[in-house]
């Protein structure tokens, strides 16, 4: 489990918890978090969006929208335009939702014709990176 939080000034905290990640671990995690100030607000949000690389955004702006279902690269391109009031091609939200895919953030799958694709549970990730898995 990982949480990165960013303070006002725009400095980043990373909190990782390695491990088996139970309730306690994860509410102590979280305690932390309320100790460094808490979540970004909506207007420190668009600072730190227009900070991030491009592919970034993307990942953002799927894990916001998309957190439990199945989407096209269409949908998040739509998306992606909507939320960051920039054009985004097709090709290049496709290239990077297949490399998030590699990377095991998403998983794919080809329906007919259309390419779907969703976020992997923590759970699920935790057991794609367990050694010899």
């Amino acid at each position: 489990m990982r949480v990165e939080v960013y303070d006002e000034r725009g400095n980043r905290y990373t909190i990782s918890l390695e491990g088996r990640v139970t309730r306690e671990n994860a509410l102590r995690v979280l305690d932390m978090v309320e100790l460094l100030g808490g979540m970004r607000g909506a207007a420190s949000d668009e600072v730190y969006a227009a900070e991030l690389s491009k592919f970034d955004r993307v990942r953002l702006v799927v894990e916001k929208h998309f957190p439990l279902v199945w989407f096209s690269a269409k949908d998040a391109a739509s998306v992606y335009e909507k939320e960051t009031k920039e054009p985004a091609s097709l090709s290049t939200i496709s290239t990077y939702l297949a490399r998030l895919s590699n990377r095991g953030v998403l998983v794919r799958t080809k329906n007919s014709n259309r390419v779907l694709y969703r976020l992997i549970s923590t759970g699920l990730q935790e057991l794609a990176n367990t050694p010899g898995n």
